[in-house]
């Protein structure tokens, strides 16, 4: 007894994953790259309005770094310690006993949140398309 099965749909469908998984790479990475500088922009724009005199080359050490991922990709963003006032991230940031917390960097990914999610929804939905 055998048993025999088309699997042509099947291997077309694999072939258009596969196609298609490279091609959302690329889209993956480019799309995490504008998120990244969106929200370093915003970070930056956040905090030259709650920085102060005190702190005021505090927003131009926020940078981003993208990160090496195998499937996509990925982004480090925040102040660089190495810049100009880069060291007063986490106190200008999160606050301390004696000053309240800015939340530049979190209130800048809030507001990137919504358009990178729709970004990668989409790529997404092109992934069953040939």
């Amino acid at each position: 007894m055998s048993i025999n099965a088309n699997t042509r749909q099947l291997d077309a469908l694999a072939s258009v994953f596969r196609v298609n998984g490279v091609r959302a790479q690329i889209q993956v990475r480019a799309v995490v790259a504008r998120g990244a500088l969106n929200v370093k922009n915003g970070w930056r724009a956040n905090a030259a309005a709650t920085a102060g005199r005190h702190a005021r080359l505090y927003p131009s050490s926020v940078s981003y770094d993208m990160k090496p991922h195998p499937t996509g990709a990925a982004a480090e963003i925040g102040p660089d310690k190495s810049r100009p006032q880069g060291a007063l991230g986490n106190l200008l940031e999160f606050g301390s006993v004696k000053n309240p917390p800015h939340m530049d960097g979190a209130r800048a990914l809030a507001a990137e949140a919504a358009e990178f999610t729709a970004h990668v929804a989409a790529i997404g939905a092109q992934m069953g398309r040939g």
